[in-house]
């Protein structure tokens, strides 16, 4: 499989996201195993896809002054190889501007779009030629464009933080996702699972936060025979963190509301050192089944999923010591590992800000009294979680413990938040 194979399936992904608002890992993670693309060309291709995502706000700013129909009338194939072309000129040092551009012309030319190979070359040979100025001032329109987030979410992070760290998040956002693993304390250690992974090319060190561990490269984490033998699980730092806070006792009752894909629920169940219960819902079959499959793999017994609503109360289930509700949040604090979010409005997520408040008054009643309740995000908007838990501890009769909002710029980790809270 040659070079541009990897182009033309950067480029197809792109137009499934664009036009069917598929899933980034989704559509891209067909494509890879549909074509059995590998190495170099697979590396290209995820590159492509992603950089493109993570900048297109940027990438359409520079197109928008150099084409003079409105980019919502070019092709969906034209448009994708065109932000692809200006990607690689301008993000992409190890490819020549002139081989950036023939590509483009050659990929364009095997579409049903092969019209439009001159319209290529001529937009991306001109911005080379006149080259690219962004805006440079500090308010939120130019912030949008430098940093490729939409305006809403720029003024979010400035109202909630202010404007120096709102930057600093904007430019966290545009870097790379480190991988953090969790080490499976059922079956191994940090240090034996380290010189392990060193024994298959894999250089990992302890982060200084018992068993996390950081890997300097990313590899195919699914497909490493450590991981089918379940010595670890993939877990960010933050989240980690967060479920140290709970670290539920042995034999105590532990209900995981919103659990999969159950990274949180596998790493709760090495606390417990597999005695008690640990019950893992999901709304959907298929995610349960997920859950079980990975605690299967993991050696994980103590653990049962099913599904469930996590809004409607079950009073079967009764009381537990201790109740994690992970809800399901805007991602803010993840843009970088799911760069289409970004392309969402603040209206798409206003059924999730209520439902956020009904798990968590829920989780309250699943809590024994004295019992603690975890609440957690992916995301970094007061809205969803400073006030949601502060009504909630008002209205529901709560202590709270512990609160932490995790930046990436400072953690170094995933963009998240916890509260520990307590049932009076």
């Amino acid at each position: 499989m040659t070079v541009p194979d990897a182009r033309r399936i950067a480029a197809a992904a792109l137009v499934r996201v664009e036009k069917d608002g598929a899933y980034s890992n989704l559509a891209l993670q067909h494509l890879l195993r549909e074509t059995g693309i590998v190495g170099e060309e697979k590396a290209l291709a995820t590159a492509l896809f992603y950089g493109v995502l993570d900048r297109k706000l940027t990438l359409d700013f520079i197109l928008s002054a150099n084409i003079r129909t409105p980019l919502s009338k070019v092709q969906p194939h034209t448009l994708a190889v065109l932000r692809m072309g200006l990607y690689q000129i301008l993000y992409m040092d190890k490819i020549p501007e002139r081989a950036a551009v023939n590509e483009s012309v050659a990929l364009i030319k095997k579409t049903k779009e092969s019209r439009n190979a001159g319209f290529v070359n001529a937009v991306l040979r001109n911005v080379i030629r006149q080259g690219v100025s962004l805006p440079e001032s500090d308010d939120a329109d130019a912030l949008s464009v430098r940093y490729s987030c939409p305006k809403w979410i720029v003024e979010s992070f400035i109202a909630d933080y202010g404007r120096e760290t709102a930057m600093n998040l904007l430019e966290e956002s545009l870097k790379p996702a480190k991988l953090f693993l969790r080490v499976n304390t059922l079956k191994t250690t940090a240090k034996a699972l380290c010189e392990t992974l060193s024994e298959c090319g894999i250089a990992a060190t302890e982060t200084g936060f018992e068993n996390c561990l950081q890997v300097e490269k990313g590899f195919d984490v699914a497909a490493n025979p450590l991981y089918r033998q379940g010595l670890f699980h993939a877990q960010d730092g933050a989240s980690q963190r967060a479920i140290a806070l709970l670290a539920p006792k042995p034999g105590s009752r532990v209900l995981d509301l919103c659990a999969a894909p159950g990274g949180k629920s596998f790493t709760m169940a090495q606390y417990m050192e597999n005695s008690g219960e640990l019950i893992a819902c999901d709304l959907y079959e298929k995610k349960a089944e997920l859950i079980r499959s990975g605690a299967k793999r993991l050696g994980i017994t103590n653990l049962t999923a099913r599904v469930m609503d996590a809004t409607v109360f079950d009073s079967s289930l009764g009381e537990f010591d201790t109740v994690l509700c992970d809800v399901p949040c805007s991602g803010l604090g993840v843009l970088r590992r799911k760069p289409e979010i970004k392309y969402k409005t603040d209206l798409d997520f206003a059924a999730l800000y209520k439902r956020q408040a009904l798990i968590l008054k829920n989780a309250v009643r699943y809590a024994k009294k004295g019992g603690k309740i975890l609440y957690s995000t992916c995301t970094l908007t007061r809205r969803e979680n400073e006030n949601t838990v502060n009504e909630a501890a008002e209205t529901c009769h709560l202590r709270k413990t512990h609160e932490q909002n995790f930046l990436p710029h400072k953690d170094k980790t995933d963009g998240f938040y916890c509260a520990l809270l307590e049932k009076d």
